[in-house]
């Protein structure tokens, strides 16, 4: 750098360049490095923009907001692929291929593992299975956890069963729903009479009217008397009067229903008629025979309002 003398003249500043040095623009005309013994580049000052920048740094598009819809998870529908039959010492069982409903067909086997598919590929399309099956069976008979130590039915356990069995015979109204609360009838009218029991602890009982008598007193031995059901069961009042008295179908199995046209007895002026019953019982397991049955006479024959009309084939003669 060169030597500038000191002086303590204030309006002598000292310089850093000698004057002789000009400052170069990038443009001057003239301006060439070789020329500048310093060896010094000329620099403009940076001024501020003339105009506003308004560029901003990009940003991400925004995603649409979807809308609310109405959705529920629907669980999927039992597909009903099992079906079993019990019989009395064995069990019919039916399972289909396709056990979820779902196209993926299973083994055959009761209880199933899905299985990997080949090819290594680690995954499955259904879930494991277990089908617990169970048949129920009425009981035939009284059954208890004590030994019995006698081989036959002690009188104690019958009498009570029998206690417990409640049987009904009722006059109903034309429309079979309620109890007619009045025993006066005309001749010409139909006498609805329905016999029912109540089972309680029991198996299902289907009940039957064994026989039937009409008397002019409660003494069902008293004179005159009328049969009108006999034989075990056997309407017997349509085929000796023409009558139209006959069984009705069942709408009840613990109930038999049947209808007996009005009459009396010529030769008793009281006008009164007492009829007295005979009901029995037996499970409806039991099919119906020539002891239990409830037969209709009508002119094509005998007719049961049970099952088949050979059991009614002994009404005509002796049945037990």
């Amino acid at each position: 750098m060169p030597h500038f003398p000191q002086t303590n003249d204030p309006m002598l500043v000292p310089q850093r360049f000698p004057s002789q040095f000009s400052m170069q623009t990038p443009g001057a005309v003239g301006g060439n490095l070789g020329q500048d013994p310093l060896g010094v580049q000329s620099k403009q000052l940076m001024q501020g923009p003339m105009v506003k920048l308004t560029w901003t740094f990009p940003s991400l598009p925004e995603e649409p907001v979807q809308p609310e819809i109405p959705f529920e998870l629907r669980n999927p529908l039992s597909p009903n692929s099992v079906g079993a039959q019990c019989g009395e010492n064995s069990v019919y069982v039916e399972v289909m291929e396709d056990f979820f409903g779902t196209g993926q067909l299973l083994m055959a086997s009761m209880v199933y593992t899905p299985q990997e598919y080949s090819n290594g590929v680690p995954i499955v399309r259904s879930s494991g299975a277990v089908v617990s099956i169970e048949c129920h069976y009425p009981r035939m008979h009284n059954v208890s956890s004590n030994v019995l130590v006698p081989t036959w039915v002690p009188y104690a356990a019958t009498k009570v069963a029998v206690e417990r069995l409640v049987f009904s015979l009722k006059l109903m109204t034309d429309e079979w729903l309620f109890e007619r609360p009045s025993n006066q009838y005309f001749l010409g009218d139909i006498v609805n009479i329905e016999a029912s029991v109540k089972t309680y602890n029991h198996v299902p009982l289907r009940v039957f009217v064994d026989r039937c008598v009409a008397t002019v007193s409660p003494d069902v031995n008293s004179a005159p008397r009328y049969s009108f059901i006999e034989n075990n069961g056997c309407l017997v009042d349509a085929k000796f009067t023409g009558s139209s008295s006959r069984y009705l179908p069942r709408s009840q199995i613990d109930k038999v229903q049947f209808q007996l046209e009005a009459f009396r007895f010529q030769q008793a002026n009281s006008g009164l008629v007492y009829i007295t019953c005979i009901l029995k019982a037996v499970p409806v397991a039991t099919a119906t025979n020539s002891e239990q049955k409830a037969c209709s006479f009508s002119p094509n024959g005998w007719v049961s309002v049970d099952e088949s009309d050979q059991v009614c084939g002994c009404c005509d003669s002796t049945c037990s």
